[in-house]
């Protein structure tokens, strides 16, 4: 068995609170074909570098490929064994909160987040995280962001009261882009205000 020594029991990012502005991670959580997930991350990931005070890349799923959670040892001890488990707990360490660019499926979160969630316990730990929810229908995947908060809790995160729902998506996709109606823009950027404060906040319960 194949032991990461960079790896350990305790938090990550335990050991600095750094002056750079917080990093959001924007997850791509839909593995589809023909998913309108990376066109929603990409709108998110513009209006973010429109600021100042966030640093934001993407995260998509599809890209990073995970297989069904293949790690024989519980993920909270952080001995992994697998080099694309090393790669997304790198990643996902590296940020400071999330944002989930989240369709609804059978009233609940893609199949492929819960397995990317599941692979790794401590570098969700004490972080936000906020949604860009979207569904075909009326609902605008309020139901999938409501399991996916009761997930997301129980990993130790805190994710926020506010979101941003589209619903109808397919009525705001323009040639591959997600063109986005007045209404999101505002949510977002009140979202991604509250997602900061809370980023700030959780930097220095890591630290502690």
């Amino acid at each position: 068995m194949i032991t990461d020594m960079s790896a350990s029991s305790a938090p990550p990012e335990s050991h600095l609170v750094t002056a750079q502005p917080p990093h959001v991670l924007i997850v791509v959580s839909s593995t589809r074909p023909g998913r309108n997930g990376p066109a929603i991350a990409r709108w998110v990931e513009t209006e973010l570098a429109a600021r100042t005070d966030v640093r934001a890349t993407i995260a998509d799923l599809a890209e990073i490929g995970l297989p069904l959670l293949d790690e024989p040892n519980h993920p909270s001890d952080r001995n992994y064994v697998h080099d694309h488990t090393r790669r997304w707990s790198r990643m996902v360490a590296s940020a400071d909160a999330f944002v989930f660019a989240l369709p609804e499926y059978n009233r609940s979160m893609p199949g492929s987040l819960m397995n990317a969630l599941d692979f790794l316990y401590w570098e969700w730990q004490r972080k936000p995280a906020g949604f860009v929810s979207y569904s075909g229908g009326a609902f605008g995947g309020v139901r999938s962001v409501e399991m996916t908060k009761q997930v997301l809790s129980t990993l130790g995160m805190f994710p926020l009261p506010e979101m941003v729902n589209v619903p109808h998506i397919d009525e705001h996709m323009r040639d591959g882009d997600f063109i986005a109606p007045e209404r999101a823009a505002a949510a977002l950027s009140s979202m991604t205000d509250t997602l900061l404060a809370y980023a700030a906040a959780t930097r220095q319960l890591r630290a502690a």
